[in-house]
Order: C-alpha cells, then sequence, then structure tokens
C-alpha cells in the first residue's frame, strides 16, 4: 500500500513538475505548418542580416488579407483617425482627431520565397503619414509585421520569427519622390559612427480581401528592441524609450518603455533630464558637463546632431518630440538612436547650421549651443562629416546605387500606379535624384561657410 501511495506522489509531483516547465522550453507543435523549419521561423536561428537586408537586390514580399480583417481595419482606423479610408474628414493632424493609441493588429499570411508564414501580426503604424495617405485613399499604408503577434490563438506558431527577426516595420517613402532617402539616410549615419537600423528594398504585393496588388517599393527597417541592439551595441539588456518629449521636465507617459516593461523604473531618464536642466549649467558650466555625462551619452548626441544637422533631417528632435529611439547602454550611458528618416535630405529654413533658430523648449540642443565647450565639439563633429562622410563623390555614389536598384520596380518592369503609388507620377520620381545630389553640394557651401 505504501509501495501504491509513495507510486501514486511520484507521478503527482512528475505531472506538477511538467505543468510548470517554463515556457520557453517548450516544444511547440508546428504540425500544419509545412513551410516551418527552424532556420526560417524559429526563435533560435541567428538573425540573418543578408537575407532579409539585402544591400544589392530588392526582395519580394506578398501579404494576404481577408475581406473581413481589411473591414476590421477601416472600422478600427475610423475611430482613431476619425475619417474612413479615402473619405479625407477630421484625420490625425491639426484640427483631427489625434490619439497616441495604435491601430490593431489582423492575422495575415506571409510570403517570401515561396515560404509562408502564418498567422503573422500586421498593423498600420505612423501619425501624420498614416493619416494623409489613409485620407487620401492609397493602398501603400505604413505597416508593422509582428511574427509572433497572435501566438496566443495560435499556439503552432510559438515564437514564429523571420530568419531571426521578430518584427519589421515598413516605410512607403511618404513626401520622398526618390523612395531612397530612409534607406540612405540610414546608411549615411552608420558611416559617421551612429548606430541605426539597418535597411533594406521590398516589392510588396498586397491582398486586401480582392487580390494581390502591387503596392511598389518599401523600405524596410528592423525594429530598435529587436535584433539591432545586439548587433551594434552588443547587448540588449538596457532600458529602450521611444520619447515624445522635448526633455525640459519629467514626464513618465512621454517616455514609451519598448523592453523591460514590468521593470517600473525610469531613473536613467529621470537622471538626464535633471542633469541637464540643473542650475549648475550657467553657475558652474564644468559642473554641469561633468553630471550630465555620468548619466547621458553627450558626446555621441553632440555627433548625431552635427550629422543630422549638416544633411537637414528636420523631422526630428528640435522641431518634433519624437522619431528618435534612447538606449541605456552598460557603459556608454543613455544613447540617442535615429529613427523615421523619410523626410531627411530635403531643404528646410529652420534647420541653421549655427543653431541659432532653435528655442529653449528644446534644451538638448539649445544647452548644447549655449555651452562654449559643447559648441565647438559640434562644430568639429560638422566640418568632420562634411569633409569625410558627406562629399559629393561618395552620396553620388550612394544615391546612384540605390536609385538604379529601385528603377525596375518604379517605372520599369513594374511600376508604381494609383492608388497603389505616393507618387504623383513617375517624373517626380525620375527628377528626384539631380535634387538629392543638388542638396549635397549646397549643404557642402553651408558648412564651409560655417566652418572655414
Amino acid at each position: 500500500m505504501k509501495f501504491i501511495h509513495g507510486f501514486l506522489a511520484v507521478c503527482l509531483f512528475t505531472g506538477i513538475l511538467l505543468s510548470c516547465k517554463n515556457p520557453e522550453e517548450t516544444t511547440p507543435d508546428h504540425a500544419g505548418l509545412s513551410d516551418w523549419t527552424d532556420e526560417t521561423h524559429g526563435k533560435k536561428a541567428d538573425a540573418n542580416y543578408s537575407v532579409v537586408f539585402p544591400q544589392d537586390r530588392v526582395n519580394s514580399l506578398e501579404i494576404k488579407m481577408t475581406k473581413d480583417d481589411w473591414s476590421a481595419i477601416r472600422t478600427d482606423m475610423k475611430t482613431l483617425k476619425g475619417s474612413d479610408f479615402g473619405v479625407g474628414g477630421t484625420g490625425g493632424g491639426p484640427g483631427g482627431v489625434n490619439t497616441t493609441t495604435e491601430p490593431r493588429y489582423v492575422a495575415v499570411s506571409m510570403k517570401f520565397n515561396g515560404k509562408e508564414w502564418y498567422k503573422v501580426g500586421f498593423r498600420l503604424k505612423g501619425n501624420s503619414s498614416l493619416s494623409s495617405i489613409w485620407r487620401a485613399g492609397i493602398y501603400k499604408l505604413p505597416f508593422r509585421l509582428k511574427m509572433d503577434e497572435f501566438e496566443d490563438q495560435y499556439p503552432a506558431i510559438l515564437d514564429q520569427r523571420f530568419y531571426g527577426f521578430k518584427e519589421l516595420s515598413m516605410s512607403p517613402a511618404f513626401k520622398d519622390n526618390s523612395l531612397i532617402r530612409e534607406k540612405v539616410t540610414a546608411d549615411i549615419f552608420r558611416m559617421a559612427g551612429i548606430p541605426a537600423a539597418q535597411t533594406a528594398f521590398y516589392k510588396v504585393y498586397i491582398d486586401f480581401g480582392e487580390g494581390l496588388k502591387y503596392c511598389g517599393v518599401y523600405t524596410v527597417l528592423e525594429t530598435i528592441e529587436d535584433e539591432m541592439l545586439k548587433s551594434q551595441f552588443r547587448e540588449d539588456k538596457g532600458n529602450v524609450y521611444k520619447p515624445e518629449s522635448n526633455f525640459t521636465a519629467f514626464n513618465q507617459t512621454q517616455f514609451e518603455k519598448k523592453n523591460n516593461e514590468d521593470l517600473a523604473d525610469w531613473s536613467d531618464i529621470q537622471a538626464t533630464i535633471t542633469a541637464l536642466n540643473a542650475p549648475t549649467r550657467t553657475s558652474n558650466p564644468a559642473q554641469w558637463r561633468t553630471n550630465l555625462e555620468k548619466v547621458f551619452n553627450v558626446d555621441h548626441f553632440i555627433k548625431w546632431l552635427a550629422v543630422n544637422t549638416t544633411m537637414v533631417n528636420w523631422d526630428t528632435y528640435g522641431a518634433m518630440a519624437h522619431n528618435h529611439y534612447l538606449y541605456n547602454h552598460s557603459t556608454k550611458k543613455l544613447t540617442w538612436i535615429p529613427w523615421d528618416n523619410n523626410e531627411a535630405l530635403t531643404s528646410n529654413a529652420r534647420v541653421q547650421l549655427s543653431l541659432a533658430g532653435v528655442a529653449a523648449s528644446w534644451p538638448l540642443i539649445r544647452y548644447i549651443a549655449d555651452d562654449a565647450v559643447y559648441y565647438q565639439k559640434y562644430k568639429t563633429y560638422v566640418k568632420d562629416f562634411n569633409d569625410n562622410v558627406f562629399t559629393t563623390a561618395k552620396m553620388n555614389a550612394l544615391f546612384d546605387k540605390n536609385i538604379n536598384l529601385i528603377t525596375p520596380f518604379v517605372n520599369g518592369t513594374e511600376k508604381e500606379q494609383a492608388p497603389y503609388s505616393n507618387l504623383t507620377n513617375t517624373t517626380s520620381f525620375t527628377a528626384a535624384l539631380p535634387s538629392l545630389k543638388q542638396h549635397v553640394v549646397a549643404r557642402n557651401q553651408a558648412v564651409a561657410n560655417f566652418v572655414p
């Protein structure tokens, strides 16, 4: 009898252990998912940058949703943006409906190189760009893909990845007739020593419930909190933020955490804002600089500021409280990461190399410009970037390579056409390259006048 009781106890204990097994150690049953392999779909596969972010070819991606999915997206967007697709009206922006709520996900089928990815999360993304494209009734919409968004509803796709990547951000080159600004600006940042998300071009076909439609050339970006940190920072444990703040005061709601969400710790941000706005800035500048550098990677920010201002990337901090990330590196402190660069490399009178027009409401820039030590460093970085990276030879080669890469899929063998393109016509695309090249010449001259 004791033996039977002991045997039952062992069985019960074993069952408890099995039921309490770490979910990450559970092997999902991929039965029925014929295209699933560990290399292409599995979580343990290394991020394959050469496949997902090729620099010498344009990948193709097919996305299929049902009519009900598209209808659900439209219903959701009416609530968020105040307008149905193509209706115009009171979408986000001045006088419209503004919300921080993100659009809803729907489960779609995604195909790449003949393989299917199952129940992939698809949602629209963006602020003014999304509102404008939506109201205009253009199907080339900005969106995000999350491979495992629906794993709770569909356990067979537990920890689904796309060649090691969990999420991808798809940019439709809104307000960019060249279609390459998002791509080349990220390249330029990295050429200058500023970590930025990897990018590549994709031809995208989307079925909105009535058959596949060619939606033109997109730029795909890796998301900052996914593989980018490990790839470029060699670590990923620190806090990642996507701010909506001008840094004059700490407001927790303005610093969205993209990781470590369960840890209620914003002390790194709080310390930076406190140090930045400390009264020692004017009473004891040396002490102010020392304290700020203990918590914030000031040198890196000054380099970013120099690069960003030289090439003119106005749609970010200094004009907008968003379009950047922050990563708290274990040794390099809180570090600035650029994001959303589709309006870079365009002339804008508000952007002055001298930083004279920056208001005190943007203290990260204004206070650096007002500090003699930091301002001299800024001028040094401007000249170094202009002389060694942002040259006509290097930029022309970069622009030509990328324009040549996508031309066959914009106005060649495949054409971007309304209502599946944000281009007014293909002539605007061909006219964009000379304009980009002239912009570099003009900025080179502006730098020569600023730091002779």
